[in-house]
């Protein structure tokens, strides 16, 4: 199953959940149903052991991940 990204219409929290092809989203903050899909990152692994760059808009390594998708979160 995929993990998908949504925000709440109702709480406006984000979370990732798993989804099967037929359930629909609820949010765990709020129980509601009112999901919206995000558009997700891309993620990919390659065959190299060398890290990847750091995107120049994400704040300086002691701020913490940027986001969800953030190029820092652990693989």
């Amino acid at each position: 199953m995929p993990i998908f990204e949504y925000i709440c219409s109702e709480c406006e929290k984000e979370c990732e959940l798993l989804m099967g092809p037929r359930e629909k989203p609820s949010c765990p903050h709020c129980g509601s149903q009112r999901m919206e899909k995000l558009m997700s990152v891309a993620a990919g692994r390659s065959g190299s052991t060398s890290a990847l760059p750091i995107a120049s808009d994400c704040p300086p390594p002691e701020a913490g991940p940027c986001g969800p998708g953030c190029c820092r979160l652990p693989q």
